[in-house]
C-alpha cells in the first residue's frame, strides 16, 4: 500500500508521461492488460487513457487492472490514470519511493 507521500512522488513522476496505453470500446481485453502488464514490468509507471466513447468508469476500471496485475492505483482524473509498480527484481528497480 502506497503512503501520501509516495502517491505524491509517483503523481509528480507521471506529471510529464504521455498515455502509454489506450482503452477503447471493447474495454479491458486481454491485449490490454497485457500490453500494460509489460509496460509496467519495464517501466514501472504507466499513464493510460480511457477513450471518450468508451463509456467506462476510469476509476472501476483503473482499480481493476490494479487487482488483475498486482499494481497500486495512483491517481485517476477525468479520463487518464495512472498506475504503479514495483519491479520483482532488486536490479531493474527504477523508482526509488520515498
Amino acid at each position: 500500500m502506497l503512503t501520501g507521500k509516495q502517491r505524491s512522488y509517483l503523481r509528480g513522476l507521471a506529471n510529464g508521461l504521455d498515455p502509454k496505453v489506450y482503452i477503447g470500446r471493447e474495454g479491458l481485453t486481454p491485449n490490454v492488460i497485457k500490453t500494460i502488464d509489460q509496460y509496467l514490468a519495464a517501466n514501472e509507471l504507466i499513464k493510460g487513457s480511457i477513450q471518450e466513447g468508451a463509456g467506462l468508469d476510469t476509476k472501476e476500471v483503473c482499480n481493476e487492472i490494479a487487482l488483475k496485475l498486482n499494481a497500486q492505483f495512483v491517481q485517476a482524473i477525468g479520463r487518464k490514470f495512472v498506475l504503479y509498480r514495483e519491479a520483482r527484481e532488486e536490479e531493474k528497480r527504477k523508482i526509488v519511493l520515498p
